[in-house]
């Protein structure tokens, strides 16, 4: 049997665990309502996770399993944090629920948003930390267009303009 080459770049894939590293982080420091759920994954977690998702989703969508399977989709993508970072709507129901508990400083200040980051990540990013709390603050934008709908595109724009280097721990070791 031959193995299936994956459909994205290995390093796309690394960049979703990463999201979802940083995802797991900053909902564990804001706790509430807003803490994760589900016990954290290790990369070969995820990415089996991830794999057991997408076969859910295809297999739904040729009507190979009931739409109750929807629901099984769902919990993956909880425990994933999948489309966190990205998803408007998802963006803007956190930021809703944790502004709802009193906010956060991670929520609006780059200092406070690094401490989500280990010593040894800091310093691998060096001159480049800078683009970390840029880069996540800019997808809180994203959240905008339930305010405002036509400024999504700008905000996509700032969060595609920011290319993150590979940088967790979890990733690097």
């Amino acid at each position: 049997m031959a193995l299936k080459s994956p459909e994205k770049p290995v390093e796309i894939l690394l960049e979703e665990y990463q999201d979802y590293v940083m995802a797991f982080r900053l909902r564990g420091a804001i706790g509430g309502k807003v803490a994760p759920q589900h016990l954290f994954v290790s990369l070969g977690e995820y990415a089996r996770l991830r794999l057991e998702r997408q076969d859910l989703a295809r297999k739904l969508v040729r009507k190979e399993i009931p739409l109750a399977g929807l629901r099984q989709i769902d919990v993956l993508t909880e425990k994933t944090q999948f489309g966190f970072w990205r998803n408007s709507s998802e963006v803007a129901d956190f930021l809703r629920a944790a502004i709802r508990q009193g906010g956060h400083p991670t929520l609006n200040s780059s200092s406070a948003f690094n401490t989500l980051l280990s010593a040894f990540e800091v310093e691998r990013l060096g001159e480049k930390l800078p683009l970390v709390s840029l880069h996540y603050q800019a997808c809180f934008g994203l959240a905008a267009p339930s305010v405002h709908p036509l400024s999504m595109e700008a905000a996509y724009a700032r969060v595609e303009a920011i290319a993150l280097p590979l940088f967790v721990d979890e990733v690097c070791k």
